[in-house]
């Protein structure tokens, strides 16, 4: 969401072009420096937004090739890694998008510019409230692991996961929509700020509810037979892991909710001008996200980083056979 594309006070991920320069101090004189809005090359969001692109497909298509992967957990990881997917690759698109537009290497007019600047943001917005959303699923999956251990596979089947998976992607893009539509009131930024908040509200309340009770659980552990004390710490492993994503997700989204916070609570403050004046790090927080989720995957989880190196061999043969045989074919 680009002001370059559009002036409008609202939930706008993209200010990139938006300059602080002409912010005038309380002497009246014009201040520089601190105010100015950070720039950073289009190649840096290119580059995230290009190995994000791939890092996800290779987390999506290990989900889909492994069937040791089609459990509740791993199909909420698949929509995790969607939204990541989606948030980076239109963030990419866009800022492609603004430097052909200004170097006019590309021509459109404004109503086409409109139409392009609110299909980047509401996929951006959409993206964003399914990954808190998909995040919210599977915090409440391991906690139904953890805790409703022995009634698990029946509380928690592939058909439900389906159906909520679904209900999230409905939800927050019909969300995402409405809240480009009418983003020019005050209240679209607050309820985004309010829901944000209240997810990790809930995710933390079940997290710590997980861990405090999780020293009873030792016990209990010490007391089941091998099997059952494998599977317990399996699904604990499993309750880290996702506390971990939701760490990373906290300090990556954090920065652009405070952007907004300041925006609609103090937007000529020196102190908060400065602040919002890295809009475009905060950005680049933003794609790293993207980029860092598979990576817990794959440290994390022994099955996917075997699928994940299944998966490179078998294109990294594919296209030395591909290879091998255009040499042979050649006349």
């Amino acid at each position: 969401m680009n002001s370059s594309f559009s002036h409008r006070p609202v939930v706008t991920l993209h200010f990139r072009n938006q300059s602080f320069a002409g912010f005038t101090n309380t002497n009246g004189s014009h201040s520089k420096g601190c105010y100015e809005q950070l720039l950073i090359s289009t190649e840096v969001f290119l580059t995230l937004g290009i190995i994000s692109l791939l890092e996800n497909i290779l987390v999506i298509t290990a989900i889909i090739k492994n069937k040791n992967l089609h459990s509740p957990m791993y199909f909420f990881i698949c929509s995790l890694a969607v939204a990541d997917m989606l948030v980076s690759v239109s963030n990419a698109c866009e800022t492609i998008t603004i430097a052909l537009l200004e170097s006019r290497h590309l021509l459109a007019e404004d109503s086409l510019i409109k139409s392009m600047d609110n299909v980047f943001d509401s996929m951006i917005c959409s993206s964003l409230l399914a990954s808190i959303c998909s995040l919210l699923a599977i915090a409440v999956d391991r906690y139904i692991t953890i805790f409703y251990a022995l009634r698990y596979h029946n509380i928690m089947t592939v058909r439900r996961a389906m159906i909520i998976i679904s209900g999230i992607w409905m939800a927050c893009t019909g969300s995402g929509i409405l809240f480009i539509v009418y983003s020019e009131s005050t209240m679209v930024i607050i309820c985004l700020i309010t829901m944000f908040f209240t997810m990790l509200t809930l995710m933390a309340s079940l997290y710590v509810h997980m861990f405090m009770l999780a020293r009873l659980h030792v016990k209990r552990i010490a007391a089941l037979p091998v099997n059952g004390a494998i599977r317990q710490a399996t699904n604990m492993k499993g309750a880290i892991t996702v506390t971990i994503l939701m760490g990373v997700f906290v300090v990556c989204w954090a920065p652009f909710f405070m952007h907004l916070i300041l925006m609609i609570s103090c937007p000529w403050n020196p102190y908060c001008v400065c602040f919002m004046s890295h809009f475009n790090m905060y950005l680049i927080l933003i794609m790293c996200n993207s980029v860092v989720d598979p990576l817990i995957y794959a440290f994390r989880s022994q099955e996917m980083r075997k699928t994940f190196k299944d998966i490179i061999c078998c294109c990294s043969l594919r296209s030395l056979c591909d290879y091998n045989l255009s040499l042979f074919c050649k006349p």
